[in-house]
């Protein structure tokens, strides 16, 4: 079964790393979508899509983040599936 999930995290997170640390997870299970750190609030949005069980491994893992990453907020809900053919980073 597919989904579709769109994450925005705020706190202090060391961009370059965060950045990497999701794209590897989102490769490692499969995961198609994209971050981007929006910069009228400084959050970070992540677009995650595939099968039901990797976005919500991917999605754990965002919201526990990389070491020394201090997570303050999470907002997360479902989206329509959208049909990404990879994971990318935008604004890179």
């Amino acid at each position: 079964m597919k989904k579709a999930m769109r994450l925005y995290i705020t706190g202090n997170i060391q961009s370059l790393f965060f950045k990497q640390f999701i794209k590897e997870a989102a490769d490692a299970h499969t995961v198609h979508g994209f971050l981007r750190v929006r910069n009228d609030d400084g959050r970070v949005e992540i677009f995650l899509e595939g099968d039901k069980e990797s976005v919500d491994a991917v999605a754990a893992i965002a919201k526990r983040g990389p070491k020394y990453t201090q997570i303050r907020n999470i907002e997360e809900k479902e989206e329509r599936l959208q049909d990404f053919k990879e994971f990318k980073i935008l604004g890179f």
